[in-house]
């Protein structure tokens, strides 16, 4: 039972987390493309895109604890140092995903520069943004500040950073049977 739940915790480790890892990184220049390409279309489809994967596979995501607790439990490590840092640093990497990556996403996908981007079908010489604090004009439409989206680098870069950290962990874990 021990190998199938750790097969199920590696698995939906992979499928899940992966996803997020890379989609959220892909974001930030994927938002800068957008506002700085207001006649391509399908820039901001893709900016769509990213979010909904980093917003689904974070929900798949919860399997992971899930599998991994059941795992830990049946090969009596929970009270382990190495499973209870890998546990807090999951907690943190769960925090900086729900709390400081997603909403940043989101914020941008509903931004007025968002607004002002074409839709699909729409024209292409419609309003532009208005100015407002902390915006600087580039072109037809106003743009967020590049320090935004490398903000919202920044938090990804620390989210996948924890997840590297716990794989680690999961694989290197003191006390292992695996003779590494």
């Amino acid at each position: 039972m021990t190998k199938l739940l750790l097969s199920l915790h590696v698995i939906a480790a992979i499928v899940a987390i992966g996803p997020v890892t890379v989609a959220a990184s892909m974001f930030p220049p994927a938002v800068r493309h957008a506002m700085a390409s207001s006649d391509d279309r399908h820039a901001w489809a893709n900016v769509a895109l990213l979010h909904r994967i980093c917003r689904a596979y974070a929900v798949v995501g919860v399997a992971v604890p899930v599998f991994g607790f059941a795992t830990a439990k049946n090969m009596g490590v929970l009270g382990d140092t190495w499973l209870i840092v890998s546990i807090v640093l999951t907690l943190v990497a769960a925090v900086v995903l729900g709390a400081l990556v997603l909403p940043r996403q989101s914020a941008l996908l509903e931004s007025p520069e968002r607004a002002a981007a074409p839709a699909e079908g729409a024209a292409l010489d419609g309003p532009a943004a208005p100015d407002g604090p902390g915006t600087r004009e580039e072109g037809p439409t106003t743009v967020v500040p590049r320090s935004t989206t490398v903000q919202l680098a920044m938090f990804t870069g620390v989210f996948n950073l924890l997840w590297a950290t716990v794989t680690i962990l999961m694989i290197i874990r003191p006390g292992s049977t695996t003779g590494a």
